[in-house]
């Protein structure tokens, strides 16, 4: 019998054989292994009620009341006589009008849609910041907005918008600090946000509405809620995790307290020294 060459059948037992190349661990592909059960997370944040959004609310709808009132018996509106931005009294050293413009309003539909932004962000971020916090956010934004007013433009004013523009800027903030907790619904409100502020510029670009006191009020809620404003960090076990702030009330205390010294010196700098930006 002929055999093949190179082949010899009596040292076939010693040859080396090479393996086959490894093919890993067989799965069954043809059964898709279902997802895990969602778990539900709850997150536990601060729970305050909105007693100083609403108190702010109730005293600026009373300021308001009297303003018609006295209007109606001596036909003049006497609290916007005495209270509203007006620059030359301000010069003359009644400070109070950086302040009062904030509680006064000029009609039915400027209070009203004032009062209707502060009743939807107030009690959002009273929860979050704390009482006295959220009092002196609102304040303070507000007194820089007649700031800005007083030492650009020489037009009377008077309205709360200019907390309402700062109340808006420590929304956007606070939204873009705690997006890693709020995830998807912080960026929506992110954006949000961004466009409000953006269509109520331009709209405040028609005669009447004080830009600058928006510009102002703006500002100081951006500043204080950047430095001093909550950032929350989740801790616990799942499925309850609690929400903690990072940041403490002296961090909150010092950016409000250098915001409000920045408004004051700009102001003081117009009153008794020799500038004028207008």
């Amino acid at each position: 019998m002929s055999q093949s060459p190179g082949f010899d059948p009596n040292e076939a037992d010693n040859q080396s054989v090479t393996p086959l190349p490894s093919t890993g661990e067989i799965t069954n592909t043809g059964i898709p292994v279902p997802p895990p059960p969602p778990t539900n997370v709850r997150v536990n944040f601060p729970q305050r009620k909105p007693y100083v959004s609403y108190s702010l609310l109730i005293i600026t709808v009373l300021a308001y009341g009297l303003q018609v009132l006295t209007e109606i018996i001596f036909d003049i509106d006497m609290m916007a006589a005495v209270g509203m931005k007006v620059n030359s009294a301000i010069m003359e050293g009644q400070l109070w009008r950086l302040v009062t413009p904030i509680f006064l309003h000029g009609s039915l539909l400027h209070i009203g849609f004032n009062m209707y932004a502060l009743h939807i962000l107030g009690p959002q971020l009273e929860r979050f910041f704390g009482h006295w916090e959220f009092f002196l956010l609102y304040m303070v934004s507000g007194f820089g907005g007649v700031v800005f007013s007083f030492i650009l433009t020489e037009n009377p004013s008077l309205g709360a918008s200019t907390a309402i523009f700062g109340l808006l800027g420590a929304q956007g903030v606070f939204a873009y600090n705690n997006q890693r907790v709020f995830g998807l619904q912080a960026r929506k409100a992110l954006r949000s946000i961004v466009n409000i502020a953006v269509i109520n510029f331009i709209i405040g670009l028609s005669p009447g509405i004080d830009n600058w006191a928006h510009m102002g009020g703006l500002i100081g809620g951006l500043v204080i809620t950047y430095y001093g404003g909550p950032v929350f960090t989740l801790t616990g076990s799942l499925p309850n995790l609690e929400a903690t702030n990072e940041k403490t009330s002296e961090q909150f205390i010092i950016a409000t307290g250098i915001t409000l010294l920045f408004f004051a010196l700009l102001a003081a700098a117009i009153i008794f020294l020799p500038i004028s930006l207008i």
